[in-house]
């Protein structure tokens, strides 16, 4: 059973190892995309400002490539099982976040409502792949030992 979960868990990571990889090399259109869908409270302009000043980038850029990093590593660490159970939990935020920024499939209507309400229902099916991961931690639990008394015997 350990190799069907470490395969499992390998297999499971790749749509994360190659969504961020891709975001990584297309920065353009993932901040775009993000500028397009994502808005962020005015109360944080402030330090939005703040950072795109120490850094020099839109804060759209900087989201991209957090979002980038944070999927490919996510995934990678998922896939060698280190810090499984960590990165599991922070894409479950992640995947949150974006199923309710990009697929809000309850703002649109027609054919664009369907499609986004399957790709919300993939990203549910992925939360729960990554609660398990997340309950099952670096290795499966194995079943508690039973002990059993020595037969005794008789001559």
């Amino acid at each position: 059973m350990p190799a069907f979960v470490a395969i499992g868990r390998f297999l499971f990571s790749v749509i994360f190892i190659f969504s961020g990889a891709s975001k990584l090399l297309d920065l353009t259109a993932t901040a775009q995309s993000i500028t397009d869908k994502v808005v962020l409270p005015a109360v944080l302009a402030g330090y939005t400002s703040q950072i795109e000043g120490a850094t020099g980038m839109p804060m759209a850029q900087l989201l991209a490539i957090a979002a980038g990093a944070l999927e490919l590593i996510g995934g990678l660490l998922i896939a060698i099982n280190f810090g499984a159970r960590f990165f599991a939990i922070l894409l479950i935020f992640f995947v949150v976040a974006a199923t309710v920024y990009f697929h809000d499939f309850w703002n649109q209507t027609g054919a664009e409502a369907k499609g986004n309400m399957i790709q919300a229902l993939k990203n549910l099916s992925i939360i729960g792949g990554l609660f398990i991961i997340a309950g099952i931690g670096r290795s499966p639990r194995l079943p508690e030992p039973v002990y059993t008394e020595p037969a005794s015997h008789t001559f």
